[in-house]
Order: C-alpha cells, then sequence, then structure tokens
C-alpha cells in the first residue's frame, strides 16, 4: 500500500476528541437512556468522513486490465488496476494522522485474466500501459564483451535478463554466477542452439531440461524460455509450458551481430521503444558500445528498465500509485 495524495477535511483535527465524546455518549445511552444530541452530531461526523473517502474513491480507481491474446503480439500481459483502501484511508482519517487532510491509501488490485491463464502462447511484449523496458541478452558464445557490459549494468543501476545457452553456462559457471550475485536474472535458451523448429519433440524437451537442470545448480528458480534465433513452433512452446516456462520473443531487435555500429542501433532504437519493449540484445562490441546510450534513450522516454520477469508482471511500478489523485 502507498500514501497518495492530499484532501483536505474542515474540522477534521477535532474528530478524535468528537469521536471519543459520540462513544462515550454512546455507552451512557445503553439500557434504554436517550443518547445526548450532540453524540449524534459526532456520529453524523463519521458518516460524512466515510462518505467523503468513499466519493473520492470512485473518482481515483483505475480498473484492471486483462491479460489477452493479440493476433499479431500474441500473448500480452495484464495489468493491476488500483482502488483507495477505504478502510485503512479512514483508519488514518479517524485517528488524525494529520489534521485538516485525508491521505488515500492506494492498493493494487489484480486482473481476472493473467498471463498465466491463457494457456501456451510466446510473448513479445509487456501490457503496453506500463511504463517499462527490459533488455533480454543472449548468451551463446564468447565472453569478451560481458565484462564490460556489466560494468555498465552496474554503474546505471540496471538489472537485465540473460538468457544462456546451456552448452556456454557448462563451460562458465563462474560468469554465469557472477551475473547472478549482481541481481541479474537468469533464464533458458535452450543447449546447444537447435532450430526448435527441425527437432523431435524429445529432442526439444532435451534442449530445455539440460539448460535448466544447470539453472537449479546455481540456485536458479527459472520461469522463461527464450528460443535461440527466435525459431519455435507451437510444440516448442507446449514443452517449455510443460517445464512450466514461458516462451518469450522480443520487441526490438538490435540486430547487433551483424556489427551495426552503436549510432545504427541508438537511431533505431529512438524510435521504436515504448512501454512494454523487449529489447534484444547479445555480448558484441555494438551493444557493448550503444549500452550506456540505449539506457539513457530508454530512460528519457520515462521507462523504468527491469528484468524480463518484471515487465511481463502485472504489478503496477511503485512510483506510479504516487502520482494518482493528487
Amino acid at each position: 500500500m502507498v500514501l497518495v495524495g492530499l484532501q483536505a477535511l474542515p474540522g477534521i483535527g477535532t474528530f478524535i476528541a468528537d469521536r471519543k465524546i459520540s462513544s462515550a455518549a454512546q455507552r451512557a445511552g445503553e439500557g434504554g437512556e436517550a443518547r445526548p444530541v450532540f453524540a449524534l452530531a459526532r456520529s453524523d461526523k463519521q458518516s460524512v468522513l466515510l462518505d467523503t473517502i468513499t466519493q473520492e474513491a470512485a473518482k481515483r480507481r483505475v480498473a484492471p486490465i486483462n491479460a489477452k491474446i493479440d493476433p499479431v503480439w500474441k500473448a500480452i500481459p495484464g495489468y493491476n488496476g488500483l482502488e483507495v483502501d477505504i478502510d485503512e484511508t479512514f483508519k488514518l482519517a479517524e485517528h488524525g494522522i494529520s489534521p485538516n487532510q485525508i491521505h488515500y491509501v492506494m492498493k493494487e488490485v489484480e486482473p481476472s485474466i493473467q498471463l498465466k491463464d491463457l494457456g501456451p502462447s510466446p510473448v513479445y511484449k509487456g501490457n503496453p500501459k506500463k511504463p517499462m523496458a527490459a533488455f533480454m541478452i543472449n548468451v551463446a558464445w564468447g565472453n569478451e564483451y560481458l565484462t564490460p557490459i556489466l560494468d555498465t549494468l552496474r554503474k546505471e543501476n540496471v538489472h537485465a535478463t540473460f538468457f544462456l545457452d546451456g552448452t556456454w553456462l557448462r563451460k562458465n559457471p563462474d560468469m554465469a554466477k557472477q551475473i547472478l550475485s549482481e541481481g541479474h536474472e537468469l533464464s533458458n535458451h535452450a543447449y546447444s542452439h537447435k532450430d526448435m523448429r527441425t527437432i523431435s519433440r524429445s529432442k526439444a524437451v532435451e534442449e530445455i531440461s539440460k539448460t535448466e537442470e544447470l539453472l537449479k545448480q546455481l540456485g536458479v528458480k527459472n520461469t522463461l524460455f527464450a528460443p535461440p534465433s527466435g525459431y519455435f513452433t507451437q510444440e516448442t512452446v507446449q514443452v517449455a509450458a510443460e517445464f512450466k516456462l514461458q516462451t518469450v520473443l522480443w520487441t526490438f531487435d538490435t540486430i547487433d551481430w551483424r556489427n551495426p555500429g552503436a549510432d545504427r542501433i541508438l537511431q533505431r532504437l529512438s524510435s521504436n521503444v515504448e512501454p512494454g519493449t523487449l529489447i534484444l540484445m547479445h555480448p558484441t562490441s555494438s551493444s557493448r558500445d550503444a549500452l550506456l546510450g540505449m539506457i539513457k534513450t530508454i530512460k528519457n522516454k520515462g521507462l523504468t528498465l527491469g528484468t524480463v520477469s518484471e515487465v511481463l508482471s502485472s504489478k503496477r511500478i511503485p512510483a506510479e500509485g504516487q502520482t494518482n489523485g493528487k
């Protein structure tokens, strides 16, 4: 819960004393004796307070958005709504935390349909109402550029999601532990970078399960799967779902493996990044050089950077609630 917004309430500074008088008068009136007129007036003040809060709550409510299947973007996560916690708001006002003002306590309201309710379906982006974006960094070869990328993320206090190829992970457990220790999310990128469209179901199970086992050995409780090169079938998505993994693709591709240079990546990103964008990159020289600029570009668009799981979550960004109902 967060406290947001202030609204003047004439005479609330005297409400505590009035309430005590009212309660005492009510007790005195038990047993059939008539309650004093002033006790009724004090109860009326309580009713006015509750009515004020209830009426304002209706104005401040933001409806939740259900997850859905989009014909182009496939699965789109839901997004929590906001509403006034009337009971908590009333308690604060009743106890006179701040005389002459009401502090509205907001709470999130989950949508009735969540991403998990849509069944096995790939996801390419977060909810367009959530002002957040994420870097999804696929790692299948080489460590040359990982350290400078991690250095930039650390300096900018940004956490990303690293989708690790199992063969790379088996050979580089210490590097994976370092990435994990710096607060980044580790997820599944299959085991040997196979084209998931052309392999058997049993091979798809093997590709996902072997990498999943390596992640578990690091203490990672993974929930995501990114198919190598973005190649998959519905069966791939189904197999991943059987491991309780959400299949994730990307909204924006840096195409850094073609070495386009930092300027070209930044130019394209500036025109395309928006709420919910998942940005695909690899540990390449182009992404290394563009990363700081990408972070600044995204933040200048008013977006928060987080992990893929955070972007796909229906939870609101904490700061959002603080701007409601001024």
